[in-house]
């Protein structure tokens, strides 16, 4: 069975989250330190988060868990996360 998303489209995906989570931290006045410290995660893995990749050409794909801390942290919904306008 054919996964229904391709890989172009999860790389389109985190870089629009990435852009959203960088706009959100900048609109608050948060450092990247910051918004790592109060969502639980390192500050290595947050600015990778902005980066939209977890690691070297391979495209961010964060927790439930986390998508869920950062949103909290923003104090946005976590649907407000992942609605890119």
């Amino acid at each position: 069975m054919k996964n229904a998303t391709s890989c172009t489209d999860i790389s389109s995906y985190a870089r629009l989250l990435a852009i959203r989570l960088r706009s959100l931290r900048i609109e608050r006045g948060l450092t990247q330190e910051q918004v790592a410290y109060r969502s639980g995660i390192s500050t290595y893995t947050y600015q990778k988060f902005e980066k939209g990749e977890s690691k070297p050409e391979t495209p961010m794909n964060p927790r439930l868990s986390t998508l869920l801390s950062l949103a909290e942290t923003f104090e946005v919904d976590v649907r407000d996360l992942l609605t890119f306008k």
